[in-house]
């Protein structure tokens, strides 16, 4: 997870982190990236069952997705008696879409009384009045909407549903009569990537809190889509360029941007920052050497599926990346196995990577990027990941890496 806005104006948030770091007091959600700790934020997908069925959806749900196998109530609440036990700081319930599953109001109360914040990731067509009650009654701090165009056209052919871009900003509406916070979360191809600074402009008018822009993953059904989706070097340099412009434009506390699923996005906001004398640019380097390597999954982050299988991240939801299944063993003890070859690999820093990034100095920031984009590409874990652009572009990202590279964080 790049923090371009926190990093922006990161003056005084590194000392922040660092009493939290050392503190016995709960990590607040603005500092639970830089915070350290293996009690990982927890995405859990609650059911595969949604009412859309879009292009590029990670695990594929939709409307005729099996629930037979998923976790009980009952099941549940163990869950979250565990997560609690272990210190887990926050749970985002996902999907599928979340909403559909009858219980949801009753584990996020129940992950509430345990001390647990909760947040949810939704298409948001199913938020009416009464569910934007429903989610502040329940305890959900946060909602993640789906936009994934600034038009109808393009949304609703991204969630192949005519009417979801008119139901889903309207769920914003409703979210802040309640007074639930919320946030756009947009994955960005070569269909909406002209959309972009149109998209920026709508979540800012909608009153969302966070912009969270994803790159696309092989994964689910994205893996059919993506060599047609995934945009190239220069469109990827565009659209980081764009969201740094707008993150220096709109003021930290109206909307915060930031990028998911390819930690070396870093390195073009270092830059970024250098060339323009940035006085904030000592403090991010000091941030993002505290992340220890870029990508979180299988440390700061972890996935269960609807049957308590429990995975790196919600990417990597294969075979190849299973850690176990907690109806077998506690989540508790299945993560914090120091045996388990899976969690070794993902959490071994520096990584031992081939390909480009062995060599590549900026591999203690970024931590060779996404595994699992390289392991689709390789069918090796320790692969370059292909959405890497650094020296293979014409912006300033794209200069081969130097040691004396000022960009590059001490140790």
């Amino acid at each position: 997870m790049n923090r371009i806005t926190q990093c922006l104006h990161g003056r005084g948030t590194v000392s922040a982190v660092m009493r939290h770091r050392h503190g016995d007091r709960p990590v607040p959600g603005k500092y639970l990236a830089f915070a350290g700790m293996r009690r990982p934020v927890v995405f859990w997908n609650v059911t595969d069952r949604c009412n859309l069925s879009c292009t590029h959806c990670y695990s594929a749900s939709g409307p005729g997705s099996r629930t037979d196998s998923e976790l009980t109530t009952a099941e549940a609440r163990a869950f979250i008696d565990d997560l609690a036990a272990t210190g887990i700081p926050l749970v985002i319930f996902t999907g599928g879409e979340p909403l559909v599953r009858p219980d949801i109001w009753e584990l996020a109360a129940y992950c509430r009384e345990k001390g647990i914040g909760t947040a949810l990731s939704t298409n948001g067509t199913l938020i009416t009045g009464d569910v934007a009650a429903a989610i502040r009654r329940s305890g959900i701090g946060y909602a993640g909407i789906s936009l994934d165009g600034a038009t109808a056209a393009t949304h609703d052919r991204f969630r192949n549903c005519p009417g979801a871009f008119d139901r889903a900003v309207a769920a914003f509406a409703r979210c802040r009569e309640a007074g639930v916070r919320c946030g756009v979360r947009v994955t960005l191809t070569k269909e909406n990537q002209d959309e972009l600074i149109a998209l920026v402009d709508l979540a800012h008018t909608l009153g969302a809190s966070r912009f969270c822009l994803y790159w696309l993953v092989p994964s689910g059904r994205g893996s059919g889509a993506y060599e047609r989706l995934q945009l190239d070097g220069e469109e990827v340099i565009r659209a980081l360029a764009l969201l740094y412009r707008k993150a220096k434009e709109i003021p930290a506390e109206e909307m915060e941007f930031l990028t998911v699923d390819a930690p070396q996005d870093c390195i073009h906001l270092l830059q970024s920052m250098e060339r323009d004398g940035s006085p904030d640019l000592e403090d991010a380097r000091g941030l993002l050497a505290s992340l220890n390597g870029g990508c979180s999954a299988g440390d700061r982050v972890a996935n269960v599926d609807p049957r308590g299988n429990v995975y790196p991240c919600q990417f990597a939801r294969s075979p190849e990346f299973l850690v176990g299944n907690i109806r077998d063993r506690s989540f508790s003890a299945l993560w914090n196995d120091n045996a388990s070859p899976i969690l070794a690999r993902f959490r071994k820093k520096p990584p031992e990577l081939g390909g480009a990034c062995r060599s590549c100095t900026y591999l203690r920031l970024c931590g060779g990027g996404c595994r699992v984009r390289a392991w689709a590409r390789t069918g090796d874990l320790a692969g370059e990941d292909p959405f890497c652009y650094v020296g293979k572009t014409g912006d300033g990202m794209a200069g081969a890496p130097s040691e004396e590279g000022s960009t590059f964080p001490e140790k």
